[in-house]
């Protein structure tokens, strides 16, 4: 582990290799599991505004259970998720030709539709952020639904952090994200 201003980073975002093979995955991230995705306190709002112009992007059962359990939902443990249709696909995930998962939110974005193109945990998976009173807390989350992600990232040589650049300095800034890159470019395992 290592700190960038309120940060603790652990070194798997250096050492571990990870591109997306959507191709392989087909999107698993968005339907498997049995949560939605985290939601920040800030997106809730964000959601609310942007729904009007996300909802014709999306499938009729997502649509559905927006409208029955609301634009997104709170745990056990009070923290905000995207709701899911049935406990399993995100209520935001549609899907290409190819029966590949994709994120609604995002073909709204890509349309030019809205300028938020997707909740920050989506886009910096797989990367969690766990918030605690006087630091954040990044770590890389193994999940084997990604495994060929992790076979390319090594084929490719792409390290978590950098496959994650845009999220990442999207969430903590461009400054952050070249002092972990200093730091990545002196690292020794």
């Amino acid at each position: 582990m290592f700190q960038i201003e309120k940060t603790i980073v652990s070194e798997d975002l250096i050492e571990k290799k990870f591109v997306c093979n959507l191709s392989a995955c087909k999107g698993a991230c968005c339907i498997d599991g049995d949560a939605g995705a985290p939601l920040e306190k800030e997106e809730l709002k964000i959601l609310k505004e942007i729904y009007p112009k996300v909802k014709p992007f999306l499938r009729k059962e997502g649509i559905e259970a927006i409208e029955n359990q609301g634009l997104y939902t709170t745990n056990e443990d009070g923290e905000h998720e995207t709701t899911l249709i049935d406990g399993a696909d995100c209520a935001y995930v549609i899907f290409d030709d190819k029966k590949t998962a994709l994120c609604g939110i995002e073909e709204a974005y890509n349309q030019g539709e809205t300028d938020f193109k997707k909740p920050i945990s989506c886009h910096l998976y797989p990367v969690r952020i766990r918030a605690y009173t006087e630091f954040y807390a990044v770590n890389y989350d193994y999940w084997p639904i990604c495994d060929d992600a992790c076979v390319l990232g090594k084929e490719l040589q792409v390290p978590v952090y950098k496959f994650l650049k845009q999220s990442l300095i999207r969430k903590f800034g461009e400054s952050w994200y070249k002092e972990l890159d200093l730091i990545a470019q002196n690292y020794k395992k």
